[in-house]
């Protein structure tokens, strides 16, 4: 299974992933991921950086965006790696045209084309609810939903009492500017993969386990 997984926060992206990596033994490649890890290390005693960990360093630490080639450069690094010999889940790349021109060269290049793009669909309502109305327990991490699944109080109700927390960008005027950035950029790919054959629209509006088998289903996995 080769597939890149499409979906603005709050989708179910992250969750969907990780039933696909356990269900078929294959990696998620998330771009946000290698570049942080490149960063770190660059940074570690000892190591002897690359040059792609270099670049990457470079740009995230005068606060610009790491270059294409300097992505998919890891990007190639990391289907190199034995554990993505069966496929693989790409998520947070491709971004914009250029770049699915980009990785599907590459793909090519390889001899691993992409078999489908899965788009995770979702109202914008319902996502702004969702991410707008999240929140965090400060002890141990579990997530809440003031309307979808409340705790019993404004504490965790099974962390000793612990404070819930709203996270910096699920303020509702992040909200609102992170899901602009995302339909703008995603609908161009929409159509840029639908033209190709490879688009697959799972409706995300759903809980966890039939969205899970709706994508088996579009990919054409058991």
């Amino acid at each position: 299974m080769r597939i890149v997984l499409l979906g603005a926060p709050g989708s179910g992206k992250g969750t969907q992933s990780q039933l696909l990596v356990q269900a078929y033994g294959i990696p998620q490649i998330s771009t946000g991921d290698l570049l942080r890890q490149a960063v770190s290390k660059a940074t570690e005693p000892g190591h002897k950086a690359t040059d792609l960990e270099n670049k990457a360093k470079a740009a995230m630490d005068a606060g610009k965006l790491v270059d294409d080639a300097t992505v998919l450069g890891m990007i190639r690094e990391r289907l190199a790696q034995p554990d993505a010999s069966k496929g693989f889940i790409l998520d947070g790349f491709p971004r914009n045209i250029a770049q699915a021109e980009a990785l599907g060269a590459l793909l090519k290049e390889l001899g691993r084309p992409l078999q489908a793009v899965v788009l995770l669909n979702l109202d914008l309502g319902i996502l702004f609810k969702r991410l707008s109305g999240r929140r965090i327990c400060e002890g141990c991490g579990r997530v809440f939903n003031i309307y979808t699944s409340p705790p019993g109080t404004l504490h965790c109700d099974k962390c000793d009492g612990s404070k819930l927390i709203q996270r910096p960008d699920d303020k509702e005027e992040v909200i609102g500017k992170r899901l602009e950035v995302f339909e703008a950029q995603t609908k161009p790919l929409i159509k840029y993969y639908e033209e190709r054959g490879l688009l697959r629209v799972v409706d995300a509006d759903a809980d966890m386990q039939t969205v899970f088998e709706s994508i088996k289903k579009a990919v054409g996995g058991k």
